[in-house]
């Protein structure tokens, strides 16, 4: 295959943290490693650069990519600085391939102008599908537009799809991976410890995903409410949120609700809420003896979970959306019923009280990942999409 030059697009990239952020961070340098040009336009983020690089990668960030200031500002009358902004970026990165992360959704000017200068420059334009909408926007972006390809990222995502009325022969799905080197069961806790320690003595319960109703927030705190009673020692530790894209503005409401919550239950002594950088997050993963993610909303496909697994921590997750293609109940982790706190609860004190069910599950996690889920297996298979897609396949 031939070096190409890829331009990546999508609203947020670290610090802004989010899967679909954490994703651009693997797939880019394994990009570059591959001997491509890969330059990627995202928001900007106060304190960044207007321009830096990211392993290999150029970075170009415009407040015309920044969804919480498109939020308050609005949409309209951006069509001028949208074109200029476009333009500047492909003069630079002169790609092969434009290939977008999320635009099937938020903004239909910004798509509609890239869809009509991919079609002017000849040039395919490629959508990763990481989230679907049950709304109009949703619909008539992902159906009108002029896809040369999509990517789902998981066969959930590719079904909704379909039921929006997508050709099954233009979507691939491809699955996160992730680099087993960085989430693997040996890493040290000593630093994790030094920051936090509040951790230390305590038999840690992970909910690595974001604070909000639909990952399942309020279900790991009740869960936890019924763990304590057992094990009095454990510890529920959350993720709280910063720098995130908060495009609905719910993030805070919700916060408050946990935080009602844990007063109501008197949990205070038994959930650590902070936040935490992408280096921490593989010694947080070799702490925890269980991780969950009993999320109640369809779960596109989450990340954690491979990660997770690449740490030989067993995962809890509910039967929502694209979790149960990674998690096999009783073979990797566990699959719930949603917001069946008190299952969730039992499937944590089970782990904790038996050690030889969580090596068992753990040393199969490992497997799998290494199986299926690693950075490499993902970036092939992305290439080869962008193979087919430029050879007229």
């Amino acid at each position: 295959m031939k070096k190409l030059k890829i331009a990546q697009m999508h609203w947020g990239f670290p610090p802004i943290i989010g899967g679909v952020e954490t994703h651009l961070t693997i797939l880019l340098p394994e990009l570059i490693k591959r001997g491509h040009k890969v330059g990627l336009l995202t928001g900007y983020v106060e304190g960044e650069k207007a321009r830096d690089t990211y392993k290999g990668a150029n970075i170009y960030r415009t407040p015309l990519f920044d969804l919480n200031w498109l939020v308050k500002r609005g949409l309209e009358a951006l069509e001028e600085e949208i074109t200029k902004t476009y333009n500047d970026f492909f003069d630079e990165v002169k790609p092969d391939i434009i290939h977008v992360h999320n635009m099937h959704y938020f903004s239909k000017v910004h798509i509609k102008i890239l869809e009509d200068m991919s079609s002017d420059k000849g040039i395919p334009l490629i959508l990763t599908a990481h989230n679907v909408w049950d709304d109009i926007l949703f619909l008539k972006l992902t159906r009108e537009i002029c896809w040369s390809h999509i990517i789902s990222v998981s066969h959930y995502i590719k079904k909704e799809l379909m039921g929006a009325g997508l050709d099954e022969k233009k979507i691939t799905v491809i699955h996160h991976g992730i680099d087993t080197k960085i989430f693997h069961p040996e890493i040290k806790t000593v630093e994790i410890l030094k920051k936090f320690p509040r951790l230390k003595g305590r038999r840690i319960v992970f909910h690595p995903a974001r604070m909000g109703m639909a990952k399942g927030c309020d279900v790991s705190i009740k869960a936890i409410n019924l763990v304590k009673e057992r094990f009095p020692e454990a510890l529920l530790v959350m993720a709280g949120n910063k720098n995130i894209i908060d495009w609905e503005l719910s993030q805070e409401k919700d916060i408050a609700y946990f935080v009602e919550l844990i007063k109501t239950f008197n949990l205070k002594d038994y959930v650590f809420i902070d936040f935490y950088t992408l280096k921490e997050m593989p010694e947080l993963y070799c702490l925890a003896e269980v991780c969950i993610y009993p999320s109640t909303a369809s779960e596109p496909f989450g990340l954690t979970m491979l990660e997770s697994l690449s740490s030989k921590t067993p995962m809890i997750v509910t039967n929502m959306g694209g979790l149960p293609e990674v998690i096999i109940d009783d073979v990797n982790g566990y699959v719930i019923k949603v917001r069946d706190y008190e299952t969730l609860a039992y499937r944590i004190q089970h782990l904790l009280a038996e050690p030889k069910a969580r090596k068992r599950l753990g040393d199969t996690g490992r497997q799998t990942i290494l199986n299926h889920h690693t950075k490499e297996i993902m970036t092939k298979n992305h290439l080869d999409v962008y193979d087919r897609v430029l050879s007229g396949g």
